[in-house]
């Protein structure tokens, strides 16, 4: 794309151009030097050092080209920067080279800080004037009369749950819509303004008045579950600031808090289990997980496993239930008990897990063994993920072991069917088959994939064995199979300094097929990246003559034709 240099600014992106002046301002342009007639070159110092040339004809930008990854656009900030750095000396560009002297940037005048002007102002206002200036906003702005309730809110207020909650549901309602309803930005909002009653809970915690602490944070999970009955709390925020309340309950149950304070936090946690506040949530079985743990009396533990034997339903809240069952167990009827517990309960994951832990820790590697096989008979049908934990397991015993036979085992079970692993099962094969084996052994390991694993992973995972063991012949083999632009794109770095003109070929024709079966502008401007990327690696020649089929290919197509003339 043709640019006039004395107004190349109108042909970029606002935000590039906002980012390369701030480059070009702060000096992290090096001075550009004229390599030949027109042709400027210069870094700029990113998050890296980055090559860009420029080449001017006559006042007109005719080529551009940048070493950073940047393919969303015609222009990146860095060719941005220099073209402020070039656009400074337009009027001398045919007669000198930039080399030969540096131009001063002015720097724009330091301007103060927002808590230095703050603080300029607060000097020399007098404090009643202030009272009243703030009287006269918390009137007038709810959000600013929501956030003066929430952070100093423990004035006077006696530490009563219903004080803090009449400040939360006021959050609460001026976030809603007409129809009752808080949107997905309102949601953080809502966050952001209850997230001082955390950070006052925070500061009752660290002056250790955990009573405060736990009326405030109980009175923000309260208000928060309800809250998400009528709001799109899809990015979390919400649900965030819930979890960071029950962290705190959390905490001061495992500090093991002094009589009242275990008495009120045990109280409140049975009382919100009895009454269903969190049924339906993680915090349900969360409020039972601390009311085992600080159940002190005869009474109180028979209120918890009876409770707990009431969990009856399936998958997540039973098993946390058996969980909590179990240590609960081990507390207060000894290792036995817990023991016999464990044993009956193996279907649960979690206990499995446990159990074979407890058997390593006793040495006893037969036992471990045999639970951890039971596991992938268990789970074979309908749990596959948990499969490949069990085999973990049986690798980690034979690691343990040092028993070669099933170290090989395990490990090429784990490789060829859990590409994303816990362990680098492939070093692990590699140290334990000989040397003078190695690369047929791969070769087999590769095919065995292929044949295999039909599945999307199968690439990546031969992709990633082949740049492993260097063999880039192999990769370019793999990549020219594929016909993802998306996968090229990923072992481009790989490949580009050995095999730059079939990676352009590649491209070219990925671009073809590609605006076969896709149109629309975001295609188009999808498929612009990779003649960018062809750019890169040399071959202009290349792009230039695939825009040129593809005008005449799709002459009607404005949109593309138009995201073409960007290139």
């Amino acid at each position: 794309m043709d640019m006039l240099l004395n107004n190349f600014d109108e042909y970029i992106d606002d935000t590039i151009l906002r980012r390369g002046l701030a480059y070009f301002r702060n000096g992290k342009v090096d001075v550009p030097e004229e390599s030949r007639p027109g042709v400027y070159s210069a870094i700029v110092y990113g998050s890296q050092a980055y090559s860009v040339r420029v080449t001017v004809a006559d006042g007109i930008i005719t080529e551009h080209v940048c070493s950073c990854p940047y393919d969303t656009g015609p222009v990146c900030k860095h060719v941005a920067a220099v073209l402020y750095y070039l656009q400074q000396d337009a009027p001398g560009l045919q007669q000198k080279s930039l080399r030969s002297g540096s131009v001063a940037v002015r720097k724009p005048k330091k301007r103060q800080t927002v808590a230095e002007r703050v603080d300029g102002v607060l000097h020399h206002v007098d404090f009643d004037d202030l009272k009243q200036f703030v009287r006269e906003q918390a009137n007038l702005n709810i959000e600013f009369r929501n956030l003066l309730f929430a952070s100093f809110a423990s004035q006077g207020s006696g530490e009563s749950k219903g004080f803090y909650q009449k400040q939360l549901k006021s959050i609460l309602r001026s976030a809603k819509d007409r129809n009752g309803f808080i949107g997905r930005s309102a949601s953080n909002r809502v966050a952001e303004g209850v997230n001082q009653f955390l950070k006052l809970a925070n500061q009752q915690r660290d002056a250790r008045n955990d009573k405060g602490c736990i009326v405030i944070s109980a009175a923000v999970m309260e208000q928060m579950v309800d809250a998400l009955q009528y709001a799109d709390d899809s990015g979390g925020s919400i649900g965030g600031i819930i979890n960071a309340a029950y962290e705190l309950l959390y905490s001061i149950a495992e500090s093991q808090p002094e009589e009242n304070i275990r008495k009120q936090l045990f109280d409140y946690c049975f009382k919100a289990v009895e009454k269903k506040i969190y049924a339906g949530w993680d915090w349900h079985t969360g409020m039972l997980r601390i009311a085992a743990m600080l159940g002190n009396t005869p009474e109180e533990i028979k209120r918890v496993f009876s409770e707990l034997d009431n969990e009856n339903g399936t998958g997540y809240s039973m098993q946390e239930a058996q969980r909590i069952t179990y240590g609960l167990i081990a507390r207060v009827k000894g290792e036995n008990a817990a023991g016999a517990y464990l044993e009956a309960n193996q279907d649960n994951p979690e206990l499995r897990r446990i159990a074979i832990q407890k058997a390593l820790t006793m040495g006893d590697y037969q036992r471990a063994i045999l639970i951890a096989k039971d596991g992938v008979t268990y789970d074979r049908q309908e749990r596959p993920g948990l499969v490949i934990e069990w085999y973990d397991w049986l690798l980690k015993i034979a690691l343990l072991q040092d028993n070669r036979e099933h170290i090989m085992q395990y490990a090429r079970i784990l490789f060829i069917e859990n590409f994303s692993h816990e362990q680098d099962y492939y070093s692990i094969l590699k140290q334990y088959v000989a040397p003078e084996m190695w690369v047929g052994y791969v070769n087999d390991l590769i095919k065995e994939i292929a044949e295999k694993n039909r599945r999307w992973n199968a690439e990546e995972q031969i992709a990633g064995i082949c740049i492993l063991e260097g063999w880039m012949d192999m990769l370019l083999q793999v990549v020219s199979e594929s016909e993802s632009l998306h996968t090229i794109a990923k072992y481009e770095p790989n490949l580009a300094k050995d095999y730059a003109s079939e990676l352009v070929g590649l491209y070219s024709r990925g671009v073809r097929e590609y605006l076969q079966h896709h149109v629309g502008r975001n295609h188009y401007q999808y498929a612009c990246r990779f003649l960018r990327r062809m750019i890169k690696l040399g071959g202009r020649a290349a792009a230039d003559e695939l825009v040129s089929f593809l005008r005449t290919a799709y002459p009607h197509r404005k949109a593309l034709i138009d995201e073409l003339n960007k290139v």
